[in-house]
């Protein structure tokens, strides 16, 4: 004799899977909605399950959008990591799947339009965002879904990484999205950060020095740009050198020892959700750079003895996490 909660529960309902023989049914109730967030007749409300609608706080928010590593060192992955590490709500839209590990990118899959703006507007209409940071736009396409999205819902704070180029050197990007992300992108962001094979590309000027640093970023600039973190990791020296260049404002130079391992794979990533995760805070720019590059030291530091595959590890994103923040939300 079933009960009433055990019927509940048991009963295929649409839109809610069941299972049978151990195998996971999904009962869509319309599968041409599934990729475009239309799916409010898919959730059947539990009648013992009160909704508290009177909550007086809310967690900082941040989101990425950009793709996946399945070796979970870079893209969203490392994004969500750094977000949950430092205290702030982390959420996701995936804007393309890659297939790599430590050692390389073995291949890339753009996720459909409709499913990509499927994502973007699910999460816009529902959650509120302190930043957003922005990294792979595999094609023209998701740009422009991207530069749609950004004009729609106005987020105070956006972090674009131009994810051209991988650590170990693979071109993660089609040419006919850097247009795109050139005319459209960078004069709507607050901040973007390329590492220096990037900034070479983007500004035609060859970088081996902190001169040429200057010289790239001021190319950027006068491309659009609000504000562009050079990030000097690549160069050859003693010290690992970042500079902060933002219009009609003196450069931020930001210097630390070089860090002597192979585990650095995902650190553009995280050094741009980072600074995302610091604005969402509640910093201003230059401080949010400031902190973002003193975490990321101290994770590369952490990891850089761990050995996670056979090429380039990721970095400890959690050698000292921190709680999700609570913010007073304003009553209305």
């Amino acid at each position: 004799m079933l009960s009433l909660i055990n019927y509940f529960y048991l009963c295929p309902r649409k839109g809610v899977p069941y299972c049978k023989r151990a195998e996971i049914i999904p009962c869509e109730p319309d599968a041409g909605n599934a990729a475009v967030g239309k799916t409010d007749k898919s959730f059947f409300p539990l009648s013992h399950v009160k909704m508290k609608t009177d909550t007086t706080y809310r967690y900082p928010a941040a989101l990425t959008i950009a793709g996946s590593d399945s070796g979970g060192g870079a893209g969203i992955q490392a994004d969500i990591k750094t977000f949950s590490a430092l205290g702030v709500y982390g959420t996701s839209v995936i804007t393309s799947i890659t297939a790599q590990n430590t050692l390389g990118v073995r291949g890339i899959q753009a996720v459909n339009p409709e499913i990509l703006k499927g994502q973007l507007d699910a999460v816009f209409e529902d959650i509120t965002f302190d930043a957003v940071k922005i990294g792979m736009l595999h094609n023209k396409t998701a740009a422009e879904i991207v530069v749609g999205t950004i004009d729609k819902f106005s987020p105070s704070y956006i972090i674009l990484d131009p994810v051209m180029i991988s650590t170990s050197g693979n071109k993660l990007l089609q040419d006919d999205a850097i247009e795109i992300i050139v005319r459209e992108l960078f004069h709507r962001v607050t901040l973007v950060t390329p590492n220096i094979d990037e900034a070479e590309y983007l500004s035609g000027i060859s970088i081996s020095s902190e001169k040429e640093m200057g010289m790239a970023a001021e190319k950027l600039l006068a491309a659009g740009c609000h504000a562009v973190l050079m990030k000097g990791g690549h160069l050859k020296g003693k010290e690992m050198i970042d500079i902060l260049f933002v219009e009609n404002s003196a450069p931020v130079r930001l210097s630390t020892e070089i860090i002597e391992t192979t585990n650095g794979h995902g650190t553009g990533c995280t050094l741009s959700s980072a600074i995302a995760a610091y604005l969402a805070l509640g910093n201003n720019l230059p401080d949010a750079v400031r902190l973002a590059k003193e975490y990321i030291t101290c994770a590369i530091e952490a990891g850089k003895e761990v050995r996670t595959g056979h090429g380039h590890g990721p970095l400890n994103h959690f050698f000292a996490p921190k709680p999700l923040v609570k913010i007073k939300m304003d009553k209305p």
